[in-house]
């Protein structure tokens, strides 16, 4: 349980792209109201040039708290960015330094910086400058790139950073290989290491540290929280987010966890998909938003339920994009609940 003023850290859940859209995070708002969320990476230059409302439009009440990631390398296209996030209602601006993937090898960001840690140190000044006590500026970083896995690398670098004002880092608690391994091959292959993030926050105890990487169920979470300031989870929140349901009440100490054992939990999971309907309906009246953007996001709400399959199948099914979603809504119960007497004793996964 939380103590009497838990880190704002505490628990998040992960950027991740083409994943955490605002959608998503609504989505993830109706399991869980006090975990921290954060956007999928927007670029700097996205946000210098590109088209602001399209990138940072979000509902800056029903979200919060709710961070803002970048990624960049020119600090004054990183204060322009943090002004942003001031203006669209973020809580924080955060610093990607930990993407290894090609995209942001060629435009000199993400996990490159960490070999920079000079050049991140100024970005996150030049955003201080820009906001002032406003929001928080944050960075998420690796433990290490390539073969550098000395853990006074990553030490330097959190010091380093430190200078420019940064009080919050979030490990990413293994390395990045900037060479030879896929985007997801890196959050696979490379060893996780939580020991130099205990070691850290050791070395550091005046920093918020929070822990990222592997985390894929409460035990683990309780085991991390004993040793840093935070924990973020990513793929397991996405894929299983009936994982987040107790959240609020365990780590955060806010209202009832639900019961969701049998027809109690089912009742809890069809309460949040008709909540999300009525969302994706209301957008669609307002944006003309296709369903499927936004009900992609609610395919693991049933997991480990009998008839969670043929469920699946319905909101998965491309031949449905046309119909109304209370259409497609009510053929998914239909199917689910016609799965079910033929559902094995052993639930679907």
């Amino acid at each position: 349980m939380p103590g009497p003023d838990p880190s704002p850290w505490r628990l998040s859940v992960a950027p991740m792209m083409a994943w955490t859209d605002r959608h998503c995070r609504h989505f993830h708002r109706l399991i869980t109201r006090h975990t921290r969320l954060y956007t999928e990476m927007v670029t700097t230059g996205a946000l210098v040039h590109g088209d602001v409302p399209k990138h940072l439009a979000h509902d800056a009440d029903g979200e919060r708290p709710t961070a803002l990631q970048i990624g960049g390398s020119e600090p004054d296209e990183m204060a322009v960015a943090a002004k942003l996030a001031v203006q669209w209602g973020y809580d924080e601006i955060n610093l990607n330094c930990g993407c290894p993937s090609e995209r942001v090898q060629k435009g000199a960001f993400g996990a490159c910086l960490m070999n920079e840690a000079a050049l991140v140190r100024d970005g996150v000044k030049a955003m201080r400058d820009a906001v002032g006590d406003a929001i928080p500026v944050t960075v998420k970083h690796r433990i290490g790139i390539d073969r550098i896995e000395r853990y006074e690398f990553v030490r330097d670098f959190i010091a380093t950073v430190a200078e420019g004002g940064c009080t919050v880092f979030i490990v990413h608690a293994r390395n990045a290989w900037l060479q030879g391994l896929s985007p997801k091959d890196n959050r696979e292959i490379p060893p996780l290491r939580y020991d130099i993030v205990h070691r850290l926050k050791s070395e550091f105890p005046q920093f918020t540290i929070a822990i990222n990487g592997g985390i894929t169920a409460n035990a683990q979470i309780d085991a991390e929280l004993a040793a840093v300031d935070g924990v973020m989870v990513g793929r397991a929140s996405y894929h299983d987010p009936v994982l987040m349901a107790d959240w609020d009440a365990r780590y955060w100490g806010q209202g009832t966890a639900p019961d969701l054992a049998g027809e109690a939990g089912d009742a809890w999971r069809l309460d949040i998909e008709r909540r999300m309907v009525d969302y994706i309906r209301a957008q669609q009246a307002a944006h003309q938003l296709p369903w499927a953007w936004a009900a992609t996001h609610i395919l693991g709400l049933w997991n480990g339920r009998p008839g969670a399959r043929a469920w699946r199948r319905v909101w998965s099914d491309h031949r449905l994009k046309g119909r109304p979603v209370d259409e497609v809504a009510a053929a998914a119960l239909q199917a689910r609940l016609a799965a079910r007497p033929a559902a094995s004793t052993v639930d679907e996964a």
